[in-house]
């Protein structure tokens, strides 16, 4: 509060921000009171930190390092592992000392740059691209709206799939690694296919829906009078020519693939 004050100097502002720090969270469905920190989440939390870190900022660019932050998150770039050692010591001592904070040793490292994080990315080389941590957090939410066990409507679906779909790549799209891309879009079809052949159910109903999918009829007859498990069947072929790539995009299912091109090859409007 006392670096907020240094810049706004209306009291009714400051009391406003206190009033924030100090109005408790809810922890459990219990309320908590908080004597220090900022609720984590919170539209005040960026700016807090940005305002708070600016000293940090300043000083390495005094000691001429090369770095980047994104509010408490930051990295430092040197040439060797023993200058890594020297810096990170030298910082963590600036922290404790100048701006009283701690940093997460657990979180904390000297690594190649091959071999470091920073929001969810990581180079290879001269690429860059989204960490493996990143992509299981992705195909895990993928999994659960397209979760068998799920009982949302086809519409809800596809809503929620598009939200996620739309928001992960406009943030993780500048990746400039495609091998899994490619096969994503293969995957999550036949994740869709199988949600629609769960919720047909009958025999009657998946033939009568194959065959209005102008699917053959003795595809649909063999298909739908199958036994053989969700998975395996949302890849036979009856699905498959009545359950068209077309016919899912006109259902609501967006493309992985075609959203990633849109970012790295834009269409030039001449």
């Amino acid at each position: 509060m006392s670096k907020v004050s240094r810049k706004v100097h209306d009291k009714r502002v400051l009391k406003l921000i206190g009033k924030y720090l100090r109005a408790g969270v809810i922890v459990k469905g219990r309320f908590e009171k908080t004597s220090k920190g900022v609720p984590q989440g919170g539209p005040m939390s960026p700016l807090l930190a940005n305002i708070l870190l600016d000293d940090l900022d300043k000083e390495l660019e005094a000691r001429g390092h090369r770095f980047a932050r994104y509010a408490d998150d930051f990295t430092i770039l040197v040439k060797s592992e023993r200058a890594g050692y020297r810096v990170m010591s030298s910082i963590k001592s600036y922290l404790e000392r100048e701006l009283k904070l701690m940093i997460n040793e657990e979180k904390s490292q000297v690594v190649a740059v091959s071999k470091a994080s920073f929001l969810g990315f990581t180079f290879k080389g001269t690429r860059i691209r989204w960490t493996d941590k990143a992509f299981k957090e992705f195909i895990r939410r993928i999994k659960l709206y397209t979760g068998r066990s799920w009982s949302a409507s086809m519409d809800v679906r596809f809503k929620k799939l598009a939200q996620y779909l739309r928001g992960w790549i406009n943030y993780f799209g500048i990746s400039e690694y495609y091998r899994p891309i490619d096969g994503i879009d293969g995957w999550l079809r036949r994740r869709v296919r199988m949600c629609y052949w769960k919720r047909w159910r009958h025999v009657r109903t998946r033939v009568g829906n194959l065959l209005k999918l102008k699917t053959s009829r003795s595809h649909a007859l063999a298909t739908g009078s199958s036994r053989k498990g969700y998975w395996r069947l949302s890849k036979s072929l009856g699905t498959q020519t009545g359950m068209t790539n077309q016919w899912l995009k006109d259902q609501g299912l967006i493309s992985v693939k075609e959203l990633w091109v849109n970012i790295h090859y834009p269409t030039t409007v001449r």
